[in-house]
Parts: structure tokens; C-alpha cells; sequence
């Protein structure tokens, strides 16, 4: 749910702050107050495309910023724990749009990609405009509100999966159809550069081993010279250095029990004359076991030779020679087995495509109940909106021989009828305008009282004069709807209408503030009074006895 809404140099507003509650708002204000800066904001805090314009003509970037109070149930919830942005049950999206045109935004104080942005904005806000209807003639648009209705969410997933198998299996087919056959020629090519890397192409670990004991080998004489002068240093018996700790254990042993330093002292090296000792026993060690073979050196010289030219006929690093190898061989023994292989594919893409088809048809009766059922409840509710005998309905046809898809084998179709007698038909081509806003209202109505834990509907919504072209009673059933709607749930409506807002649980009034030199709007939290005097406004222009009692009335109503 939307708390707080903070803007600061944006359009014409230098400083605002509202306070939001549960439930059904109504913004309300005269024709160019201001009042769809508000919902431009709210896009903006949810991913929308920002420009410049927008920023104030005397300030040098826009700054806005919502709070959002969010339950663990909350779709966006889950989001933020994924990607570790949560910050206890509260959500605070913060945006700056800069004259540069750059654009930065913040989730939980935390900088975020416009991305990030739009696939949480997602989930905390929905707007509505009068343009509402548009959506409704994209398929994904319309599957996912006939979807969001059904309560077949297994069905769906049995689709998904068997979809995500299928095309799996379909992909490695093109994959494997791409690769051309490989003649005699390609073929004795092949394993004789597997043969020459199966003979000395080796792998990290053994590489590593190569290098490290031909480096060795190659500094054999340093390395042995020096090897003899350390143990020498270390062990001679009157020189040495073993021989100079023994001496000064030896000299201080006396006094050790005089100063505890001294005993500190004296443990230490006794310690160091320990470490001299396993240090000499190493370099012993290490001198018996060193060979200084040149033919050892010779061979492993050869041996790596051998690998540089494999790695410059190949192209590639010492380290890439076993991939090399492991790709050639994987080559070689596809080809082999091609044919094989792709007749083995064929059977597998049948029998994932039979599973595909088994269970689109289980979701396409499932889906066609749905669509039943939700034409019949919109259909109800828009007789309520002066559209008397008009008709919703969302035809569903399947087609087997289609590609394959994630959503099934079905095709939606969203058909009306404004008028009774008239066949329904699309959308965009049987409805004028305001039916169209109306019916777009009344689907939104029908999906959120059928989806009775709110799943659906966690969003914030918003409608931005969705009931521009109405009035009268029909501007009442408005009103009462977008009410409804607002059952423990939150919408926002910015209306013109006297009969929509007194169906509010609260309302905002803007006002625009023209000064000699700017022009900025207020807001106002409006107490019941004063509300009564705006609706009173609203129905007549003019505050008057007369339209004070009309606008009592109808929030009475």
C-alpha cells in the first residue's frame, strides 16, 4: 500500500508531500490544477521513461520518492528478498532525474537499474488511464487476466513444463540438423589431430606439473649450489647457525628464571633451533632427491615443444589444448552417431509433444469455463454502467497444429456488445470512448472480486479520468464501483466528478498557486467540511445552499 509520496522540482511542483490511506482517494481539483502530476510521479517511481521536461524550469533536477508499506504475502515481498533489497515490512523507491538527462534510482537506499525499477513498479502500482482499453488487444494482457481468474495454477504449470521439455528437445534437433556430415577426408583429419592431441595434450594439473619441474630442472645447477651453501650455513658444527642458537641457549639458560623476558626470550629459541633443524632435514631432502638428468631436461624440453606447436596449429593456449581435444572427439563421435541421433530426437519430440497437447487441452476446458464465467460477471456490472444489454465475453479456440507455446495450444478473442441486438465484436471497433473506459472498469471490478485473497490485485490502483464522458446516474454507479473496488484494497482515482468523489473514503483537492514569477500547486487533505464545499464545487461551479445540500446528499449516499 502506498504511504507517502514526496516530490521536489517536478513540473510545476517545488515541494510536496501526501499522506495516503487504505481504501478508495479520490484527487480532485479544477481542469489544469495539476492533478496528473501526481500520477506522472507514481509512473515515474514505476519504471517509466523519464524526460527532462518534466524537471522544474528553475531547478536542476527532479526528485521523487514513495513509501510503500508492503506484508510478507505481497508479491513484492518475495521480490525483494531475491534480490536481497528488503528492508523490514516498508519499501522506500527513490528517483532523480538530472538536466544531463541521466536518471538514477534507489530501492531501500540501495541503487537500483531502470530495470530493476520497472519489474517492482510492476507490483506496487497499476495505473489506468483513459486509454485503458489497448491493453486488453494484447494476448499477454488478456491471458493473464483470464488466468489470474481460474483457479487451474497447476494446469498452468503442467503446461509450462511440458512446453520447457519440448523445446529443449527441439533445439538440440536444429542444433544437431545444423551439423553437416562429415566426409572420409574431414573424418581421417579428424582423428589424426586426435591422435597427436591424445598423445601429449595433457590437463591443468599435469601442465602445471610440466612447467613446474622443466623450470626446476633448467635452474638445476643454481639450485643445487645453492642448496649445498645453505646446509652448510646451517649445520656446520662450529659456524653454523644451529650452533650459534645452541651457544645462546646455552649462555642465557643460567639466568632464565631471573626475568620472565628472559624466559620469553630463551623459549624462542629454543623453538628457532627446532625450525633450523627441520629446515636442514628438508634442503637434505630436497638435495638427495634432485635430478639433474639433461636427459630428463631434454625430454621434458621436447615435450613441451611439441605442446607450444599443437597450441599455434590450434590457435589457442597451452591450457585450451584438452578442450580443444574433448571438442574434437565430441566432433568426431556425433558424427558418427548422427543420423542415430536425430532419429532418436524425432521419437523424443513426439512424445513430448503428445504430453504438450495432453495438457493444453486439460487447461483450454479449464480456461473456456473461466472465460464463461468472467463474460457473464462483467456483463452484469456493465449493465450497472448505462450499458443496458450489453455483452463481454472472451472467446477461447485452440489450435493443435499451431507452434508450440508456453501459455498452450489457445487463442484469446475479447468481444462486446455496448448495445443490445448488436452482435459482440472487437473491442476497439464496437465501442466508443467512454464504453470502452467503462468496460475496462468494469473487468478490473469482476477480476478483483473474484480473486478473493487479493493475489491478484496487491498493486496500488490508480485511474486517471477513467470516467472522463459520463455523468448522471451512470457517473454514480462509477463512483460505487471504483468503491468496491477499494475493499481491502487501495485505489486513487483523479476524477472531475462530483458523484465519483463522494464515493471516496478520502480526498485530495489540488490547487494551482500562480505567483508574479512561478506557478506551483498545493494539495490539501480535505476534512469533512471542506470536502462538502469542494463536491459542492464540483457539481456547480459555484458554492451554493443549494449544491451544499446536493453534495451531502450524495456523500450520504
Amino acid at each position: 500500500m502506498l504511504r507517502t509520496l514526496q516530490i521536489r522540482d517536478f513540473a510545476i511542483v517545488p515541494v510536496l508531500e501526501l499522506e495516503f490511506e487504505p481504501g478508495f482517494t479520490a484527487i480532485t481539483g479544477e481542469t489544469g490544477a495539476g492533478k496528473s502530476i501526481i500520477v506522472d510521479a507514481l509512473g515515474l517511481l514505476a519504471g517509466n521513461r523519464a524526460d527532462t521536461g518534466a524537471i522544474r524550469a528553475e531547478a536542476d533536477k527532479a526528485e521523487l520518492s514513495a513509501e510503500f508499506d508492503i506484508s510478507d504475502q505481497h508479491p513484492a515481498a518475495a521480490w525483494l528478498r531475491a534480490a536481497e533489497l528488503d528492508e523490514d515490512k516498508h519499501c522506500i523507491i527513490r528517483r532523480v532525474i538530472s538536466r544531463s538527462g541521466r536518471s538514477r534510482a534507489w530501492i531501500n537506499g540501495r541503487a537500483v537499474t531502470l530495470n530493476q525499477m520497472q519489474d517492482l513498479g510492476r507490483l506496487l502500482i497499476e495505473i489506468h488511464g483513459q486509454n485503458e482499453h489497448i491493453k486488453l488487444t494484447r494476448p499477454a494482457e488478456q491471458f493473464r487476466l483470464l488466468d489470474g481468474t481460474g483457479a487451474y495454477e497447476s494446469e498452468l504449470e503442467s503446461v509450462q513444463q511440458a512446453f520447457a521439455v519440448w523445446q529443449a528437445l527441439d533445439q538440440e534437433y536444429d542444433r544437431c540438423k545444423a551439423q553437416s556430415p562429415l566426409d572420409a577426408g574431414e573424418v581421417d583429419l579428424l582423428r589424426y589431430q586426435l591422435d597427436e592431441l591424445r598423445a601429449d595434450a595433457l590437463s591443468d594439473q599435469q601442465l602445471h606439473e610440466l612447467e613446474r619441474e622443466h623450470h626446476k630442472l633448467s635452474h638445476g645447477a643454481e639450485l643445487a649450489s645453492v642448496l649445498t651453501s645453505t646446509a652448510e650455513s646451517l649445520s656446520a658444527d662450529n659456524a653454523g647457525v644451529a650452533a650459534a642458537i645452541n651457544q645462546t641457549v646455552s649462555t642465557l639458560q643460567p639466568f632464565a628464571a631471573l626475568d620472565t623476558q628472559l624466559t620469553e626470550a630463551l623459549a624462542l629459541l629454543q623453538e628457532a633451533n627446532i625450525n633450523v633443524d627441520e629446515a636442514n632435514a628438508a634442503i637434505s631432502r630436497c638435495s638427495a632427491t634432485l635430478d639433474l638428468s639433461p636427459q630428463r631436461l631434454a625430454h621434458l624440453e621436447s615435450q613441451l615443444g611439441r605442446l607450444h606447436d599443437l597450441a599455434r596449429k590450434h590457435r589457442v593456449g597451452l591450457e585450451d589444448l584438452a578442450s580443444i581435444r574433448e571438442r574434437l572427439d565430441h566432433r568426431l563421435e556425433n558424427a558418427a552417431n548422427l543420423d542415430q541421433r536425430l532419429s532418436k530426437l524425432q521419437g523424443e519430440i513426439r512424445q513430448a509433444l503428445d504430453s504438450y497437447h495432453h495438457a493444453a487441452a486439460i487447461l483450454h476446458r479449464l480456461r473456456c469455463k473461466a472465460a464463461d464465467s468472467l463474460g457473464i460477471d462483467v456483463s452484469k456490472r456493465m449493465q450497472s454502467l448505462s450499458m443496458e444489454g450489453g455483452v463481454f465475453c472472451i472467446e477461447v479456440t485452440s489450435d493443435d497444429q499451431a507452434k508450440p507455446s508456453i501459455r498452450g495450444t489457445d487463442r484469446l478473442d475479447v468481444l462486446v456488445s455496448a448495445n443490445p441486438g448488436n452482435p459482440p465484436g472487437p473491442l476497439a471497433r464496437i465501442a466508443s470512448g467512454g464504453e470502452l473506459s467503462r468496460i475496462s472498469l468494469a473487468l478490473k471490478v469482476a477480476v478483483a472480486h473474484r480473486d478473493g485473497d487479493g493475489s491478484q490485485t496487491h498493486a496500488t490502483q490508480i485511474f486517471d479520468e477513467v470516467d472522463a464522458g459520463i455523468g448522471g446516474d451512470t457517473a454514480n454507479s462509477v463512483g460505487r464501483m471504483l468503491s468496491s473496488l477499494s475493499q481491502n484494497r487501495q485505489s486513487l482515482c483523479v476524477t472531475h466528478l462530483a458523484q465519483v468523489a463522494a464515493c471516496a473514503g478520502q480526498q485530495i483537492k489540488v490547487e494551482k498557486a500562480t505567483g508574479q514569477t512561478s506557478t506551483a500547486i498545493n494539495t490539501t487533505l480535505l476534512a469533512p467540511a471542506a470536502r462538502v464545499e469542494e463536491i459542492a464545487r464540483m457539481l456547480s461551479g459555484l458554492v451554493s445552499e443549494s449544491s451544499l445540500k446536493h453534495a451531502r446528499e450524495l456523500i450520504g449516499q
